[in-house]
């Protein structure tokens, strides 16, 4: 196995193995500015309250287009949960369906590295062809129009959903998140980029659709199929909900404020019922920028500007440089236009994307749907800052089950009116037992209560109402973040995908890390945040009541070293676990284990895949399956029973690295630049985890 020397994984600033140049690109570097959350919402170890059991509602099955991760949830638990810490009469058993594969060991090799007796294959990369006309990739001859007919750099999420009446044949949807130009152009200057360069980054990110087949060989390989598609940072979308047409989103190239051009800064996502996709537009704020010394809009935007990490300083890729609707001081108003989650219809390649502005306008990580017993459709999504907020949305129509052009139509507006809630968590652990160090409470575990706060209620063409105080209904849709302060929502460990068991019904949500946690002058540890300066991250499950306002939680993971006092592992023996640490996507198979993909192990190891047992005697079993090269993070994992696809985004992203200077050659090998692309491994003849 492959040795690495340390200095390869130098934590950035004590959080992660996540490099400086992934941070400065991806986030705009916001883990070393100040915390855009500023409000002095109550910490929840100052509540106090009697938590109650409850039993979650049944949900009737609803048809599911799509297969894996991001797949319609339907169905819910029974009772209570079951009790974390395994006794004498219940000790592990034999390992569930599902997870019978042997642990890949914790690694720094530049591979994928996968159990044995699996088999794997990269299905695409970036700059391999997506439409018919597209050129063969060449590194050192990129053009924009040519990028805007290929597979795009840094996939994040993916869909894998099967073409009715076609064995063998899926929809690949896949989103860009975000570009790292020294390790996509020779000889780049951060300094005086070129506008070339700035086009051809406008083409490589956004979303995609490919048309996949699986051989006989069992491989995923991409065709030329008629689904195929390009949705890049200048597409048009149309804007709906409450937000639309106001003056918040309304500019000078859009004096309607009803027509967006692009999506960019997608993170994770979901499919609905209906077929359709589902993106975040997470980091979006680190896009636009201004001259040194611009002037502020006026007073009440630069409140809202800091709110969400906007700043009035030239941004890390300079596109305000070439476009002026990057520009805050010429075009203030575009900022408000991203943020939003956005959905397409990989069915119809001509279709405009929709951008939803009544889930509300934050950092979404992704969003993922659940649909209850009577065809009400919620929407979990998290908002993935330090000390940001956990939300849903609950439609107020009914999914129509199929997929002809009426149901269609009725069902692409069911994200457009509903109720929009933030979560609000209580515990009745005494604050003493939370000390910061991670110790487990008297109880033997992290558990408590809570209310989903309503903040907006979105109508028919986009009317909507105001259920926060101070606030106008555009201003809730538009200014989300400010609206949930208000209200008292409670401050998380950067919530990010959120994923609800289609056996259970359970809902839950990856806590990535959060290095300001405890320290001073920022919000103290709780029972759902229990260390002081966490860098490993944890998994919340909540057993809610999905349309209503109440549930119940607890904590299923505290990661990191499992010989670490601060970790627990739902009460399974952790000398029995693959250590896991920065959970950040979340995926079911259809045996009801958790999937996690992770995002800068702090272990000192490559990020990875791993599958967790839910119930029974094996709760908190953890395996890792899989690794992804060095320098990447793995994303946007689909688990089937015959398959598993994992984005590998950004291999060989090191701080002092480029182009010229390679970290990694994954998946070329030999001297060939990294890059990233989506990987298939299966099992021939046999089920995955079997």
């Amino acid at each position: 196995m492959a040795l690495v020397p340390l200095n390869l994984f130098v934590t950035h600033r004590g959080i992660s193995s996540r490099q400086h140049v992934t941070c400065r690109y991806r986030c705009g570097d916001a883990c070393s500015k100040p915390v855009p959350n500023t409000s002095d919402n109550e910490y929840f170890g100052d509540i106090v309250q009697q938590m109650s059991r409850r039993s979650v509602l049944q949900a009737a099955g609803v048809t599911v287009l799509a297969v894996g991760a991001g797949s319609v949830l339907a169905a819910c638990g029974t009772g209570d949960q079951p009790d974390p810490t395994p006794s004498p009469a219940a000790a592990p058993v034999e390992t569930p369906p599902g997870m019978k594969f042997a642990a890949v060991a914790p690694n720094t090799e530049d591979a994928v590295v996968i159990p044995e007796g699996y088999r794997q294959h990269v299905v695409i990369s970036w700059g391999d062809p997506v439409l018919p006309d597209a050129p063969a990739f060449d590194l050192n001859k990129q053009t924009a129009d040519a990028q805007r007919k290929q597979f795009g750099f840094n996939n994040d999420f993916a869909a894998l959903m099967p073409v009715p009446g076609q064995d063998n044949r899926f929809l690949l949807v896949t989103n860009f998140e975000y570009v790292t130009p020294q390790f996509m152009f020779p000889g780049y200057n951060a300094d005086a980029p070129t506008r070339e360069q700035f086009d051809i980054e406008i083409a490589a990110m956004g979303m995609g659709v490919v048309e996949v087949e699986r051989g006989a060989d069992g491989a995923l390989k991409p065709v030329m199929g008629r689904y195929n598609r390009r949705i890049t940072a200048d597409a048009p979308f149309t804007l709906t909900g409450p937000a639309a047409g106001t003056d918040f989103v309304k500019t000078a190239a859009d004096p309607t404020g009803r027509t967006v051009a692009g999506t960019f800064a997608n993170c994770a996502g979901g499919v609905t019922p209906w077929g359709t996709v589902l993106s975040g537009e997470e980091n979006f704020n680190s896009y636009f920028g201004a001259a040194e010394g611009s002037p502020a809009p006026g007073p009440v935007d630069a409140d809202r500007f800091d709110r969400y990490g906007i700043a009035l300083e030239p941004s890390e890729l300079k596109w305000e440089n070439f476009d002026p609707r990057f520009d805050l001081a010429k075009s203030p108003n575009e900022v408000n236009r991203f943020g939003y989650v956005v959905e397409v219809n990989p069915w119809d390649p001509a279709s405009t994307p929709v951008k939803h502005s009544a889930l509300g306008r934050l950092k979404h990580e992704g969003a993922n749907v659940y649909v209850t017993d009577d065809g009400t459709v919620v929407v979990y999504t998290g908002d993935d800052e330090r000390f940001d907020y956990m939300y849903k949305f609950v439609s107020a129509k009914k999914v129509q089950p199929g997929t002809d052009p009426a149901a269609m139509a009725h069902n692409m507006t069911l994200l457009d009116e509903g109720t929009l809630y933030v979560a609000k968590l209580s515990s009745d652990i005494p604050a003493s037992e939370i000390d910061g160090t991670g110790k487990l409470p008297s109880k033997g575990s992290f558990a408590g209560s809570g209310t989903w706060i309503p903040l907006l209620k979105s109508g028919p063409n986009g009317a909507g109402e105001s259920l926060v105080d101070g606030f106008t209904a555009q201003e809730v849709a538009v200014f989300t973040r400010m609206a949930a302060d208000k209200a008292g929502a409670t401050k998380m460990d950067r919530p990010e995908d959120f994923e609800a068991n289609p056996h259970t019904g359970k809902v839950y949500v990856a806590l990535t890390n959060n290095d300001k946690r405890g320290t001073e002058g920022k919000a103290p540890v709780d029972a759902a945040n229990p260390r002081n300066e966490n860098k490993n991250g944890q998994i919340l499950e909540i057993t809610d009541n999905h349309a209503g306002t109440d549930f119940t939680w607890d904590l299923l993971l505290v990661c990191g070293d499992p010989k670490a006092a601060d970790t627990y592992y739902a009460g399974f023996d952790k000398e029995k676990v693959s250590p896991i640490s920065c959970p950040d996507n979340l995926a079911f198979d259809s045996h009801g284990n958790l999937w996690i993909s992770t995002d800068g192990n702090a272990l000192d190891a490559n990020d990875g895949l791993f599958a967790v047992a839910l119930d029974g005697p094996n709760r908190g079993e953890t395996k890792q399956f899989l690794s992804v090269p060095i320098g990447a993070e793995t994303c946007g994992p689909v688990v089937t029973d015959n398959l598993v696809t994992v984005c590998v985004q950004h291999p060989g992203e090191g701080d002092d690295y480029s182009l010229e200077k390679p970290l990694s050659h994954w998946p070329g090998g030999g001297d060939t630049p990294a890059r990233p692309a989506v990987v298939a491994v299966w099992k021939p003849d046999s089920q995955i985890g079997m």
